[in-house]
């Protein structure tokens, strides 16, 4: 099966995430956005093989460690979608913008597109385009373990901005609605902020997306 363990990183707190499968010990971390070092020695630490690193989206705080990841473990980076392209070849403009260190620009070896699958050892994740936050954003799911990895499309108790260059709130709502809440209300997710729900979860007490403020029952 495929197991998987959250770092918070940067000042944002976001979600790296480690993924892995059980049989085979190769693994790929989702969203390195920071401390690339402290991320290899928690994989190193749990006896895994890191094997690719593996993006949702183009922002800063999801892919600031990715570059220095992938040359510290010789791995390949896979996605997101094309269409954040110009979110990786603006990274120093985003550094700036965050005040933060700044991180060059880089390109991934593989963009990923809807229907796209990516392997983690014997386990088989499916990639869904999920565009709003940003124009090429996808997310992970793994029909087996009921789990998907969303980025910044889902959070529990809110959803991505939309304020950003070429956000698009209305996407995101078709997003949400039309990717997501298919996967089943029993789909555990991990955000890219803050602490994992539950799309059933959502579906009931969302601010933004519950059925009762989308006007939708099914």
């Amino acid at each position: 099966m495929l197991a998987f363990h959250s770092i918070p990183v940067t000042a944002f707190e976001q979600n790296a995430t480690l993924i892995w499968c059980e049989k085979t010990r190769e693994a790929a971390w989702v969203d390195p956005g920071g401390s690339p070092q402290r991320l290899l020695e928690a994989a190193r630490e749990r006896g895994l093989e890191l094997r690719q690193i593996l993006l949702t989206h183009g922002h800063l705080d999801h892919v600031g460690g990715a570059q220095a990841l992938a040359e510290l473990a010789s791995v390949p980076i896979v996605g997101p979608g094309e269409a954040d392209r110009f979110w990786l070849e603006q990274l120093p403009m985003q550094s700036r913008m965050f005040g933060a260190e700044e991180v060059q620009p880089f390109l991934p070896d593989r963009w990923l597109a809807e229907g796209d699958q990516v392997r983690v050892g014997d386990q088989v994740l499916d990639v869904y385009a999920c565009p709003g936050h940003t124009p090429g954003h996808v997310i992970f799911h793994h029909a087996a373990s009921r789990l998907a990895l969303v980025g910044d499309v889902l959070f529990a108790g809110s959803i991505g901005r939309t304020d950003f260059p070429r956000g698009n709130h209305t996407d995101l709502l078709q997003s949400i609605t039309g990717k997501l809440w298919p996967l089943g209300d029993d789909t555990r997710f991990v955000p890219g902020h803050g602490p994992m729900s539950t799309f059933g979860q959502e579906r009931q007490s969302n601010p933004f997306v519950s059925d009762r403020v989308l006007g939708s029952g099914a």
